[in-house]
């Protein structure tokens, strides 16, 4: 009998309260937003783009889209699922804008180039991030969310605008690459 006492905010998600008051113009409640979730975004980010100082970029451009468009939160669904697909779409649509550089600075297979990173959680992280940028773009995007990010094949292929196979056989790439280069580093 409790339980049907309960409203509806009880089980309201507490970023829904913060994205209202941002919406209406709090500054603040924005910046709370900010501070709980610019690291998910950033990390995302960070593996799509493959590059530290492109990834912070994208990072500041996910929240200035995310401050113009939180009045269309409907709330359907967690605010942190919202801006992962605002996120993901930032980076995708910005990485596809300048993709001749990103050839450019992408690592091939033969290439030696290393970026170093300095990470707050484990070497072994470290590395995983240094060979995933090593990754052509669309098979470093595939995988970063499918693997990473937990996206199905069926919503990589209609945000990438690619075929469910491509999908799949981008991710199968991935970790073949990835393998070869990880036996190979321990050889």
């Amino acid at each position: 009998m409790t339980a049907a006492i309960l409203t509806s905010a009880a089980f309201e998600d507490p970023d829904q309260v913060l994205v209202r008051q941002a919406a209406a113009g709090d500054v603040k409640a924005f910046q709370r937003l900010f501070e709980q979730h610019h690291r998910r975004v950033y990390g995302l980010v960070l593996r799509l783009a493959g590059d530290v100082d492109t990834a912070q970029d994208l990072t500041q451009d996910v929240f200035i889209q995310l401050w113009n468009n939180l009045r269309s939160f409907r709330g359907e669904s967690k605010f942190s699922t919202w801006l992962h697909t605002v996120a993901t779409r930032v980076a995708i649509t910005e990485l596809r804008k300048h993709r001749r550089w990103f050839r450019a600075l992408s690592f091939s297979d033969d290439d030696g180039y290393q970026q170093s990173l300095v990470h707050e959680d484990s070497a072994d992280l470290g590395e995983l991030d240094s060979l995933i940028r090593r990754l052509p773009p669309q098979t470093r995007w595939v995988f970063v969310l499918h693997c990473l990010e937990g996206m199905r094949h069926e919503d990589i292929a209609r945000e990438l605008g690619i075929a469910v196979g491509t999908s799949k056989a981008q991710v199968h790439r991935a970790r073949s690459l990835l393998e070869g280069w990880l036996s190979h580093d321990s050889e």
